[in-house]
């Protein structure tokens, strides 16, 4: 009987070390499954932020981009579609700070010096420029339409294709015909964008 006594002592202790085991892995398995559902939580919480920001940044910059389609003929589409591209959505130093949406350069007292990324020879690099300070979007976005209507310095004419296009997917590739951007991939990207945003629906 004391011999049977011993094997049931041992069975229990075997029985409460096997339970407690147990419950440490439901422990850890619980703490593994709740930090990544926390995760996955941010990381949604940081997605519709950044979706909402983006939605504010297009209502905030579609009224006048339609105003000067109306006007000028310059489709709203692709004057936004550069905005966001140039802009990171608004959120560059240039954009943010300066109001200058598209990266147009500047000389004097009103502009600011700032470093860039310029593609030359076949790669990316970093390079000091001056570019224009605007004191809001909207004296951005319409100075952007007279680049496109009055063109550069040594070419009045440079834009008038941009003018003239009768689809966005046009204006995307004649302003890199043009020479507006270095990035080899400037209407592509500006498409993109267009298609992704829906931002066709602001030329109707």
């Amino acid at each position: 009987m004391a011999k049977r006594r011993r094997r049931t002592k041992k069975g229990a202790k075997k029985s409460l070390w096997l339970v407690a085991v147990l419950i440490i892995l439901i422990g850890l398995m619980g703490s593994y499954v709740g930090y990544h559902l926390y995760q996955r939580h941010v990381q949604e919480q940081i997605i519709e932020k950044q979706q909402n920001a983006k939605k504010l940044f297009i209502k905030e910059i579609a009224p006048e981009a339609q105003a000067m389609q109306k006007q000028y003929h310059v489709m709203a589409s692709i004057t936004m579609a550069q905005a966001i591209l140039e802009s990171d959505w608004g959120t560059s130093e240039l954009s943010a700070k300066y109001h200058n949406l598209f990266g147009i350069k500047g000389t004097g007292a009103n502009s600011k010096l700032l470093s860039t990324k310029e593609y030359v020879n076949g790669q990316w690099v970093v390079i000091k420029g001056r570019f224009k300070v605007y004191s809001s979007w909207n004296d951005s976005i319409a100075d952007h339409t007279k680049l496109m209507l009055n063109g550069t310095d040594t070419n009045q004419q440079n834009y008038q294709n941009v003018i003239n296009a009768t689809t966005y997917q046009q204006a995307a590739v004649a302003l890199q015909d043009a020479g507006y951007a270095t990035d080899p991939d400037y209407a592509s990207k500006l498409i993109n964008i267009i298609k992704s945003y829906n931002l066709h629906k602001y030329d109707e």
